[in-house]
């Protein structure tokens, strides 16, 4: 049986855990004092930690930090509902095997528990900590933005290949010099290139280089961005567009490492990570033989989704506070937020641009502000317009308003797969309401877990 340690200075936290763990045959021992939690693992064996990163006598961090330095070598799993790329790279970097965030599915953490469990006698990744950073528009809190930091963290001090999907707007360059800037090749150049953005002549030329008289307006050698970027790192976004005999000649530099300028008979070795992003779907491109087979799976070795705005409308608000602040500088205004009717104009809408889109319209917002705090009327004509409801929500039977709040609550449940703390988070209730308003409106939560 695993002796389990629970540390949160949030008691209905611990209890709810304890009692996840031990329905899975654990002995399970909780904390709401960190310090507390250091007697309990110097006195006796633990087999696994989990700890909250935000508590008021010592931080989760500090604890992961005094606890390694105590000698105490146990997995520990880090739980925070404020994630952020730094405090993930912190953690691994501390030495944590995992990091979930709050609200937390109960069907998750126990899964997480037991990888852990399993993997405790294999040695823990170590990444170098990381100082502190703009993070620009990649900001957020949910569940899905913190898989994203917890994929950053770890697969930045490797050297694989990394390819981001995600709309565009949505923040996949951000993603690539978050990876950068935490990796061992921090100190050596990051370059990124549009590979949408120019032809095929070009963009071969750009990436590779080119020899004095290689075509028309050659008028000397040029190295080329793969030679630029040595020891460093290049980012290709918008790999999807590139052409099949670009598509070669890239596969060749990730397998020998090696590139010569367009005209030139010379290779020349390099040493370069290649991270790459796409808003196409790579793996229909290569069923219709668009895009390489080999190429693909040479770029796909660790995968990064970004999730769009629209499905992540959590984050919303700790955006557009990040945002209109980062305007408010660029600008020279002295604007300070937005009023609560403004934000929630924002947060209903659909945001097809995603977080750019957002960006845009705040920094227009600020730059014509006329008052400390932006207000609906400062906001652009398409978001002050309402969408009209679908169809099926207004017509015939004119449902009461009781209706109308069971069949959202069905569509969102139905959208997460029946994901309980998913849903909750989006329709901004806890666990506890959400079960209240399922037995109510005698809905079933799919495969979801109770409790």
């Amino acid at each position: 049986m695993a002796r389990i340690l629970v540390v949160d200075d949030d008691a209905v936290t611990c209890r709810l855990l304890a009692e996840v763990l031990r329905r899975d045959e654990a002995e399970v021992v909780t904390c709401t004092d960190p310090r507390q939690a250091l007697a309990r693992v110097a006195a006796e064996p633990v087999d696994l930690a989990i700890i909250d990163v935000r508590m008021p006598e010592m931080g989760g961090l500090e604890l992961l930090r005094r606890l390694r330095e105590n000698g105490a070598d146990l997995p520990i799993i880090v739980m925070t509902a404020f994630g952020s790329i730094d405090t993930a790279v912190q953690a691994f970097a501390s030495g944590a095997v995992d990091y979930v965030s709050k609200p937390m599915n109960l069907e998750e953490i126990s899964a997480t528990v037991r990888r852990a469990l399993e993997r405790r006698t294999l040695a823990q990744a170590r990444l170098p900590p990381g100082g502190d950073e703009e993070l620009g528009e990649l900001v957020g809190r949910t569940p899905a933005m913190v898989e994203v930091y917890k994929t950053i963290a770890r697969a930045a001090p490797g050297t694989s290949t990394v390819l981001i999907f995600g709309e565009s707007g949505t923040g996949k360059e951000l993603v690539a010099r978050a990876i950068h800037r935490h990796s061992p090749r921090r100190s050596r150049p990051f370059v990124a290139v549009d590979c949408a953005a120019l032809t095929e002549t070009l963009l071969e030329s750009e990436l590779f280089g080119h020899v004095r008289g290689a075509f028309t307006g050659a008028v000397s050698d040029r190295p080329g961005l793969f030679a630029e970027a040595d020891g460093g790192t290049i980012f290709l976004d918008e790999i999807g567009e590139i052409t099949p005999a670009l598509q070669a000649k890239l596969l060749r530099v990730l397998q020998e490492h090696q590139v010569r300028p367009v005209g030139g008979t010379q290779w020349r070795s390099v040493d370069v990570r290649v991270l790459a992003a796409t808003n196409r779907d790579l793996g229909k491109a290569v069923a219709e033989g668009r895009f390489r087979e080999d190429l693909f799976y040479r770029l796909k070795v660790v995968t990064i989704e970004l999730p769009p705005l629209r499905e992540r409308r959590d984050d919303i608000p700790l955006l557009v506070e990040h945002l209109v602040r980062r305007a408010a500088r660029q600008c020279n205004r002295h604007v300070t937020g937005v009023s609560e009717e403004a934000l929630q104009l924002l947060c209903s809408y659909h945001w097809p641009g995603n977080v750019r889109e957002l960006a845009h319209v705040l920094e227009r917002s600020v730059a014509l502000a006329q008052h400390e705090v932006l207000g609906v009327e400062d906001l652009p004509a398409e978001l002050r317009t309402p969408e009209p409801l679908p169809r099926d929500d207004i017509a015939g039977d004119r449902p009461t308003l009781h209706e109308l709040k069971r069949r959202y609550v069905q569509r969102v449940l139905e959208e997460n797969g029946g994901n309980v703390s998913r849903t909750a988070s989006i329709l901004g209730v806890d666990r506890r309401s959400l079960y209240r308003m399922l037995q109510r409106y005698g809905l079933a939560p799919r495969g979801a877990t109770s409790g």
